[in-house]
Formats: structure tokens, C-alpha cells, sequence
């Protein structure tokens, strides 16, 4: 495997583990026939797609077991099986969403539940160990310290490295925090979703929890390549038809955003989504940023954004069009 070992990497929150300052997501890949998947999906395509991440330079995978209700992780556990120990990328995966014989998703954060999960997840992806195992959302919010505990027990036993939250406020961070530290939050951040700048990044920094946002391009909204054809062409299965992002009053303004970083990026021979994820990669507090594919040419048109930094005259220029 070819890596482009010109990537940095940074430390994510306390832990050991150095990571690129992008990583592949894998929610699309889990397919479609389910209430957020992304529409049907070519599993060799998927394999082949991670593999070319790797080949990149990514040194990081991020995936859940609700994505695809399990067939996510399972294309990453082929994935890394046709690797040799040394080629394996750091593994991320997360607990909470749950689903029964009908495919319909529920939440639970018990005890007895977050450990067959992670027994699940340890099986699909074929690993003795997760690098990093995060709630995935905390809901039901009365089952956090349950389930944080019940992680705790887990990583004691060897079966995870570290353990992470996803869609976490503050104070809900401060609630596991008394059972055991949290090495990392992973947040949405973009252009669009910007509430984590008040007071969520300020507590990261100050308590040293590293962050790995998602959705930096706003689920494609923010790559350039998005058109209100595109969108009317998404299958009926492709959640992103029903999310208000992508229809009007906001698409309109959305799709001339996406345009400012489009203009912004071919200044430099960048695409928009590369500049959208060098903006969410401007603030220091953000360790690394989630970037999902599902095709191997569409890392293309991202993996730039690793190394690409953006001017203060630009990063003006994107405030002003997004507030226009």
C-alpha cells in the first residue's frame, strides 16, 4: 500500500493515538432499506473505497453499528481483513441506536445492551479491540451514566481503547466525566451547523477532549457538486430528501454558499468541499474532521483539505456568504 506519509497528524485528546486530520466515514456505505440510510450501495465499491482512503494517507475509520443496522461495520471488517497488521487503521465505531426484527430504530444505553452491542460490533468488524467506542447519541438522557459505566467495565476488560461520546452538550459531558474521563466528542460541525462554537468547544479545550466533527460538508450540500436535479433524482430511501437543508427557503441560500467556496477553492486548484472542511479544520479546538464516501474517486475531491489552510481574507469572505 502507497501512503502518503505527508499527512500530519494530531493527538486526539488524551490518548495515545495520533490521527490524520481527516477520516473516513462510513455511513453511506451501510446501504439503503433503512430509515437513515443513504439509498443501495455496491459493496465492492465500498471496500474498494476504504481501501483507497488508506491508500491516501487516512489513518482512521469512523463507523457505527446503526448504519445499515450492522452491514456498515461489516464492510469495514472485510476491509481491514485484506490488510496485514501494519496497514490497519485506527477503528471507531459507536453504541446507543439499536434495532429489532422489524429494522425499527430505538435507542438504549442499559448495561445488558451497550455490552452486546459492542460483543456485535467486535464480531462484524472482526477486532479483539476498538480503538475508540462512542455513545452515539445520548438518548434515552436518563441512561447516560448506565451506559458510560457499563463502557468503562468494557475497556477495563481490554475489549475497547477508548472511550468517546457523539451529540453530547456540555453538561451532559459533565455527567460521564464523574465515571471516567472522555477522550473524545464527536460533534456535527459545518458552515451550517455551528452551534458548538458558543460553549461545546470551549469545554473540549479546556478539559482536553479531542474533536472529531462530522458532517463538514454538510452531508455533499457544501461540495459544489450538489443541484436541485440531483437532489429530485435522490432514491426514496435517501434521508437527505426529507431534511430541511436540502429543500427550500434554506436550499436556495445553501447552494449559493456552496458556490463562495467553490470560487474560493479554484483560486487554489481546491474544490468547495475541500475548503468546507479546511474551514471546520481552521479552529484548533478540532482534531480531525469525519469526510464520507462511498465511490473511491470521491476522496479526490476531499483529501486536499488536509493539508490545505485558508487565509483570514478568506475566511472572512466564507462569514460574510454565510450570513448573507
Amino acid at each position: 500500500m502507497s501512503v502518503n506519509t505527508a499527512m500530519e497528524t494530531r493527538q486526539l485528546g488524551a490518548s495515545d493515538m495520533r490521527i490524520t486530520p481527516i477520516g473516513l466515514g462510513t455511513w453511506a456505505i451501510g446501504g439503503g432499506n433503512w430509515e437513515f440510510g443513504w439509498g443501495s450501495q455496491d459493496d465492492a465499491a465500498s471496500i474498494e473505497t476504504i481501501h483507497r482512503a488508506l491508500d491516501l494517507g487516512i489513518n482512521w475509520i469512523d463507523t457505527a453499528a446503526v448504519y445499515g443496522l450492522g452491514h456498515s461495520e461489516e464492510m469495514v471488517g472485510r476491509a481491514l481483513k485484506e490488510l496485514s497488521p501494519s496497514q490497519r487503521p485506527y477503528v471507531f465505531t459507536k453504541c446507543s441506536m439499536v434495532w429489532d426484527e422489524s429494522r425499527k430504530v430505538g435507542h438504549s444505553l442499559k448495561k445488558e445492551s451497550v455490552k452486546r452491542e459492542a460483543e456485535a460490533s467486535l464480531r462484524r468488524l472482526q477486532v479483539d479491540t476498538i480503538d475508540l467506542y462512542q455513545i452515539h447519541w445520548p438518548n434515552p438522557e436518563n441512561e447516560i451514566e448506565e451506559g458510560w459505566e457499563a463502557m468503562a467495565e468494557l475497556q477495563r476488560e481490554g475489549k475497547l481503547r477508548y472511550l468517546g461520546v457523539s451529540n453530547f452538550n456540555v453538561e451532559q459531558m459533565q455527567r460521564a466525566q464523574k465515571i471516567t474521563p472522555i477522550t473524545s466528542l464527536q460533534p456535527p460541525y459545518s458552515l451550517l451547523d455551528r452551534e458548538i462554537e458558543q460553549d461545546v468547544l470551549p469545554f473540549t479545550k479546556a478539559n482536553n477532549i479531542g474533536v472529531i466533527a462530522y458532517s463538514p460538508m454538510a452531508s455533499g450540500l457544501l461540495t459544489g457538486k450538489m443541484t436541485r436535479a440531483r437532489i429530485a433524482a435522490m432514491p426514496s430511501d435517501d434521508w437527505r430528501r426529507r431534511s430541511d437543508k436540502f429543500t427550500e427557503p434554506n436550499l436556495t441560500r445553501n447552494l449559493d454558499l456552496a458556490e463562495t467556496l467553490r470560487e474560493i477553492g479554484t483560486r487554489h486548484g481546491r474544490t468547495a468541499g475541500e475548503v468546507a472542511i479546511a474551514w471546520t479544520l481552521r479552529r484548533p479546538e478540532v482534531t480531525g474532521a469525519i469526510v464520507g464516501a462511498r465511490q473511491p474517486d470521491q476522496l479526490g475531491g476531499v483529501i486536499g483539505a488536509g493539508a490545505f489552510r485558508l487565509s483570514a481574507d478568506e475566511v472572512n469572505e466564507i462569514e460574510t456568504a454565510a450570513q448573507a
